[in-house]
């Protein structure tokens, strides 16, 4: 009898393991679906920085260009 509900503790503690493991992989997968959520949204916010900087500067870049061609058909 004690062999019985030596075995019957041992199966339940293993599915007790078992379906912890289940939901830490779980939770794991849901952590990692956040995480490359975040940084996507971090690269597309950076993206628009560097857009931005860059037509600032070509703007710059094309007026001071023009002026200078102007400043020489005169």
């Amino acid at each position: 009898m004690n062999k019985f509900f030596g075995l019957m503790s041992a199966g339940l503690l293993l599915a007790g393991l078992s379906f912890a493991d289940d939901s830490t992989a779980k939770q794991d997968i849901k952590q990692a679906g956040g995480d490359v959520k975040t940084a996507a949204k971090k690269t597309g916010a950076a993206t628009k920085h560097t857009a931005k900087a860059v037509a600032k500067d070509t703007k710059k870049g094309v007026n001071k260009t023009a002026a200078k061609v102007e400043d020489k058909t005169k």
